[in-house]
């Protein structure tokens, strides 16, 4: 008996010594994680707001190569990946037909001269003979006829080799400017139609001017208001990295459309001084300024507040900066802001520091203010519910939620896009 009392005792211990150690790693690595910071100082430095966008970089200048006339490729001495210099040959048709063709209606021209000669003779003797009423005047016409007909036929055999003649200068296809080969579908031997035949010919090759390239982006609606054609960007490609390359907003389309479910506005963005190593197809990300400011005070958003005030009903902006052990509410003015930092132009200098949440004075007046307001038919009223008339406490977003008072819920007013302060919420990041 005593031998199992001895084993629960032994047991009991050894639970407790476990249990005591598991509190003990728990409260250490409380204990080890760093502090969030409660302030911070008002300092200058640069502050610079720009759009993103995501675009496919195209070339500029992309065509699509197709032979006029219907026949054989007889020559292609270009391939995927070739540089093409201007003028120099793409491919050629075989020309054989219409060579023989062109044979054929010299011939036929050659004929049609003779007989025209012939016919210029004898509408001219028909001509003395009627004069001298030696022929009658059906024969005179019939004499003339003849002699139109002839030039008729002259003229049709010399058009017709002048359409010979124009479709072997199309059996060559030549490079209009500077360009890479992009496609090439087909192959030496191969029959082709012609780009006037009824599916608008074969594409024999695709080419572009690769010097020249271009990014459609999608642009949000939400900063569309903030770009002008004009404005240089700097491109991001992400097949390369560490590769910027600059650009310059060539036009924004009026209509919006609508990309992975998400509604935007096409913008052509036009890329200067091209590297090599830039393609077609790659993604690139757009990085469009639309504001700055250089060394200028500015403190983190969670340090600027928004409340309105009942008696003007417009909203301000305050900061609460710290004097000795207390904070001063002290109304600012907003500038230019990021997704971090806003610029104050007026109420703040560098050097102060700001409390980066609602400081305990505050959210305790805040409290009295609200438990006041509540009607007496809402005493009872369950905390953190405020009855009608309740004033709205709006403090940053930021604010660490172990000192705020359980009976207030914090509210942030919503952000418009950061470029101007407009996006400085209560205090929070946008």
């Amino acid at each position: 008996m005593k031998k199992w009392i001895a084993l629960i005792a032994l047991l009991a211990a050894g639970a407790g010594a476990y249990y005591g150690w598991i509190a003990w790693q728990k409260a250490k690595s409380k204990s080890d994680l760093p502090d969030r910071p409660t302030t911070a100082t008002a300092e200058l430095r640069d502050i610079n707001f720009a759009v993103n966008a995501a675009g496919e970089i195209a070339p500029a200048e992309q065509v699509s190569v197709r032979p006029e006339i219907n026949g054989l490729l007889l020559e292609l001495p270009v391939d995927i990946g070739d540089r093409v210099k201007k003028d120099a040959l793409l491919f050629k048709l075989d020309d054989s037909e219409l060579q023989q063709q062109r044979a054929s209606n010299v011939i036929d021209i050659e004929k049609a001269k003779l007989g025209l000669d012939k016919a210029e003779r004898d509408y001219n003797r028909a001509q003395q003979l009627l004069a001298d009423k030696l022929i009658s005047q059906e024969l005179y016409d019939d004499t003339k006829t003849a002699f139109e007909l002839a030039k008729n036929g002259l003229e049709s055999a010399q058009k017709a080799l002048a359409i010979t003649d124009e479709h072997l200068t199309k059996t060559e296809v030549r490079a209009p400017f500077d360009c890479s080969v992009l496609t090439r579908p087909v192959s030496i031997g191969q029959a082709v139609s012609g780009s006037g035949g009824f599916n608008s010919g074969t594409e024999v090759l695709t080419i572009a001017d690769l010097n020249s390239m271009i990014i459609n982006a999608q642009v949000n609606q939400a900063d569309v208001p903030r770009l002008k054609p004009g404005e240089a960007v700097e491109v991001a490609v992400e097949a390369v990295p560490g590769l910027h390359v600059a650009g310059t907003v060539e036009r924004i389309s009026l209509q919006a459309t609508i990309r992975n479910n998400i509604k935007g506005y096409p913008a052509r963005i036009v890329l200067k001084n091209v590297d090599p190593r830039v393609r077609p197809g790659m993604t690139a990300n757009v990085k469009i300024p639309v504001a700055s400011a250089d060394n200028v005070t500015a403190v983190p958003l969670a340090a600027v507040f928004t409340e309105k005030n009942p008696d003007t009903s417009q909203m301000e902006r305050f900061v609460y900066v710290q004097q000795g052990d207390n904070f001063e509410k002290r109304n600012v003015k907003v500038g230019v802001s990021d997704y971090f930092y806003a610029e104050i132009q007026d109420g703040l200098t560098a050097g102060e520091i700001v409390s980066l949440e609602m400081p305990k004075e505050e959210r305790e007046k805040k409290i009295r203010q609200v438990a006041s307001q509540r009607s007496p038919g809402e005493a009872g009223a369950p905390a953190g519910k405020p009855g009608k008339g309740a004033a709205s406490v709006q403090t940053n977003s930021t604010a660490t939620g172990t000192a705020a008072a359980p009976e207030i819920t914090p509210k942030a007013t919503p952000a418009s896009g950061p470029a101007g302060g407009s996006a400085v919420t209560s205090g929070g990041k946008t």
